[in-house]
């Protein structure tokens, strides 16, 4: 799709903002010697709201210069920008996690949203939306596989349609900590999320593999990983315990993983996820060296 004058207009404000407010740690970045990604095993990625107060235009700055390929889970109004710098947004956002294909109420608002979502990936290239469960409210897990795969098998032609990828995340039910555990949502073990996919049946409807998440619930992430590659379109990541960053401060070695992922020729992305308790942009480029194998 050809960039309107207005979009072209708004980018061009937008990147001169970046130099005009950008943080001084961002600058330091620009004239300090980091890692840059050079290997390209691994398609690497940068999630946004883990890394405020970085503002989406920061964090794109970063990318280009650590040598990640994607800034994702941000609206439609950032993607031109993106493309600007020649980077892409590997997954987009939807309904959030809060509502989801669990409850047959929810269908319709998912549904709708995930349609527009879909429209707008498949006219600027975003080759995935996020998706998500929703919370269990009581419902067995008979009940909530039987009502995921109803709604799965609603968008799955519309995706297959635009070919955009739907990607169910699994998130664990057990850390009961805002914004790193989500008790009672369904979909929280991975041999269900991919019973689920396997009775949807669809290519471009696939699991989010969040392997923080995947750690806290079952603890084998290689063997499960290579299990289930041909389900997996996204990976997201972060340390464990804590969510925070993937260095040895934490219990999950990366590089063996990464090393389990590209071994599975995954073509997708790795999206970096954890919350920095540290200097972030330091932070967020070891994490940059450390999945670059």
């Amino acid at each position: 799709m050809k960039t309107s004058r207005r979009s072209a207009l708004k980018t061009a404000a937008a990147l001169a903002g970046v130099s005009v407010f950008t943080s001084s740690k961002v600058r330091a970045a620009e004239a300090g010697d980091f890692y840059v990604a050079k290997n390209g095993r691994i398609n690497q990625s940068l999630v946004t709201w883990n890394f405020r107060p970085l503002t989406i235009p920061e964090l794109a700055k970063l990318s280009v210069k650590f040598g990640v390929k994607s800034v994702e889970l941000i609206g439609p109004e950032h993607w031109p920008m993106l493309k600007e710098l020649g980077l892409k947004c590997a997954i987009a956002g939807s309904h959030g996690f809060a509502k989801g294909f669990a409850q047959p109420e929810q269908h319709a608002e998912c549904l709708k949203v995930l349609e527009q979502r879909i429209e707008q990936c498949a006219a600027h290239g975003v080759p995935a939306v996020i998706t998500f469960s929703g919370f269990r409210k009581g419902l067995t897990v008979e009940d909530a596989t039987k009502n995921t795969i109803v709604g799965l098998k609603k968008i799955a032609p519309f995706a297959e349609k635009h070919k955009v990828t739907v990607a169910l995340e699994m998130l664990n039910s057990k850390v009961n900590v805002e914004m790193k555990g989500h008790p009672d949502y369904f979909c929280d073990n991975m041999d269900v999320s991919v019973d689920i996919l396997k009775a949807v049946g669809s290519p471009y409807v696939k699991v989010l593999f969040d392997i923080y998440h995947v750690q806290i619930m079952h603890g084998d992430v290689i063997a499960r990983l290579r299990k289930y590659a041909p389900y997996i379109a996204h990976y997201h990541t972060a340390g464990n315990p804590g969510r925070n960053e993937i260095d040895a401060t934490q219990e999950i070695n990366y590089p063996p993983i990464m090393r389990a992922i590209a071994e599975t020729n995954y073509t997708g992305y790795v999206g970096q996820e954890f919350i920095p308790v540290r200097d972030t942009v330091k932070s967020i480029n070891e994490s940059v060296q450390l999945c670059d194998v």
